[in-house]
Formats: structure tokens, C-alpha cells, sequence
């Protein structure tokens, strides 16, 4: 009896989550999977998407063969993996900045509003604040740089050679909010007794730094690194607001490639193939990630 009871409350419980994962689970299927599947079929194909589905023409390899004979895509997946550097570049200034706010400042909660204000706000908003920041002629930026003495100072965005920096340097300031909040969460979560015992040893605050706080985090470091990557290959919209991949296509990305592939010159087959290669290239770089994790995550 004990025994029938059990396995009807298990079966309950079963229903229970399948309810309350049921929606989420039909989205994922609907608007994530089905997508994916169908990016891959299309990839084959010589289709366009405003030709019918009446048109579509099996073309087997064809459109990667193309993709990797053009230097265009090459360029893209280039800038790619140099915007990537913006993730470590921004974890380690949110790290530092998370130990100072934690034990050096009387108003955290201030300093976490300020820091994540640029990530919640709209994309738009803030690349407009960045082309009149970095507008060659009359933006603040140079202006200071004029009067600290640079006659000639960059064109910034305007400049092929400093664009993709220009880039760069927004894509911290944005993404830099996220991962001070989460650091901030992990070293509240570091016992203070590690730090209490390694006072007693006489450890200076870089050695409590490098054998306490920084071991701990790890596992907050994999994380965000993991999500920072992904979500930096799948840049868009910042940069079709900031540069529209200019200037000399020095800040096209893969995704931008996409965009104007797919919905521009409407090859919808060439484009799918440009996103299966970009889901091989995350996955691989995800691979590496979490097989290396096991040698420098403490768990």
C-alpha cells in the first residue's frame, strides 16, 4: 500500500513539472530546435526565401564551398575573434572592481546601479551616446585629447584601423555590468573564515587574492566566460547601429553577414550555411572551454 502510494505521489510530482516546464520546453522546441534543424537543411539548398518554397534547389556543399573561397567571410570570423578578447578584458576589470566595491566602498549598491545601467539599457541608446563620445571632429573624447596635447588624435570610429577597437571598448563597457553583479554575488558567498585563518598566517590581501578569492571564483569565471563568448559571436544589433559594418567592412561579423546575406541580397541558403559554420565555431571554442575547465575550476 506504502508502496502505491508512493509511486502515485512520484507520477504527481512527474505531471507537476512537466506543467510548469511544458511551455517553456514547446518554446524551446518551436522557436530554438525546429530553426536550428531547418538552418541546416537550408544550407544545402540554392533557395531564396521571397521565391517560394516551390524553388528550392538541392546544392549539397556548394554554398560552404563558397563561403570559404570568398575573403569576405574570412574578414567576418577574423573581427569575430578579435571582439572575443573583450570578454576577458571585462571580466578581469568587473573582478577587480567587484573586490573594491566589496571591501572598499561604503555604497555598493550605488556602484552595482551605475556599472549595470549601459547592459540594461537599450542597444540604440547606447551606440548613439558612442558615435557623439567618438565623433572624429567634435566629440568629447577627442576634444580632451586635443587639449592634453595630441594634435592628431584617432577618428575612431570613422578609421578603418581604430573601428573594430572602438568595437572593443563598447562591448566592455556594456558587458562589464553582468559579470561585476555575479562577482559580487560569488565573493559574498566565500566563507570569512578563509580570510580570518589566512590573517592569523600573515598573508598579505594579494596572496588571500591569488590562494583564496581567485580559486573560489573559478567556477563564476567559467560561467561567465562561457556565456560571454557565445553571446559576442552572436553580436548584431550593436554593431548595425554603431558602424552598419563600416567603415570598409572593418567591422562586419559573422552575424551581420548574415543579416545582410539573408534579408539583403536574399540568398537564404548561403546565409543558413554562414549559421551552421557559426554554431560549429561556438561549439568548438565551448568544447575547448570545458575540457580545459577541469585542469583550472574549483569546485
Amino acid at each position: 500500500m506504502l508502496r502505491r502510494s508512493g509511486r502515485a505521489r512520484r507520477r504527481r510530482e512527474m505531471l507537476a513539472g512537466y506543467l510548469f516546464t511544458g511551455p517553456m520546453l514547446v518554446g524551446v522546441l518551436i522557436f530554438t530546435l525546429v530553426p536550428m534543424l531547418l538552418s541546416f537543411g537550408l544550407s544545402l539548398t540554392d533557395w531564396s526565401f521571397v521565391t517560394g518554397i516551390e524553388t528550392i534547389r538541392f546544392d549539397g556543399f556548394g554554398n560552404f564551398a563558397r563561403l570559404f573561397a570568398t575573403d569576405a567571410f574570412a574578414n567576418s570570423l577574423v573581427h569575430n575573434l578579435v571582439l572575443l578578447l573583450s570578454v576577458p578584458v571585462g571580466m578581469t576589470l568587473a573582478l577587480a572592481l567587484a573586490v573594491v566595491i566589496t571591501t572598499r566602498v561604503y555604497t555598493p549598491g550605488l556602484f552595482k546601479v551605475i556599472f549595470f545601467m549601459p547592459h540594461i539599457s537599450s542597444i540604440v541608446a547606447v551606440a548613439v551616446v558612442w558615435q557623439v563620445l567618438f565623433h572624429p571632429s567634435y566629440g568629447p573624447v577627442n576634444s580632451m585629447l586635443m587639449a592634453l596635447g595630441i594634435a592628431e588624435p584617432p577618428k575612431w570610429l570613422a578609421d578603418p584601423s581604430y573601428a573594430l577597437t572602438s568595437v572593443l571598448m563598447l562591448m566592455v563597457w556594456i558587458d562589464m555590468g553582468v559579470a561585476l553583479i555575479i562577482y559580487i554575488a560569488g565573493l559574498k558567498n566565500i566563507p570569512a573564515d578563509l580570510y580570518e585563518a589566512a590573517e592569523i598566517d600573515g598573508a598579505t590581501s594579494w596572496k588571500k587574492f591569488k590562494h583564496i578569492t581567485f580559486p573560489l571564483l573559478t567556477p563564476t569565471t567559467f560561467f561567465l566566460l562561457i556565456t560571454g563568448l557565445i553571446g559576442n559571436f552572436k553580436s548584431f544589433a550593436l554593431i548595425k547601429v554603431l558602424t552598419d559594418g563600416g567603415p570598409v567592412k572593418s567591422t562586419t561579423v559573422i552575424a551581420y553577414d548574415m543579416y545582410t546575406e539573408g534579408f539583403v541580397n536574399l540568398r537564404t541558403g548561403y546565409a543558413s550555411s554562414m549559421a551552421v559554420v557559426l554554431f560549429a565555431v561556438i561549439l568548438l571554442i565551448t568544447l575547448i572551454q570545458w575540457i580545459g575547465q577541469r585542469k583550472w575550476v574549483n569546485y
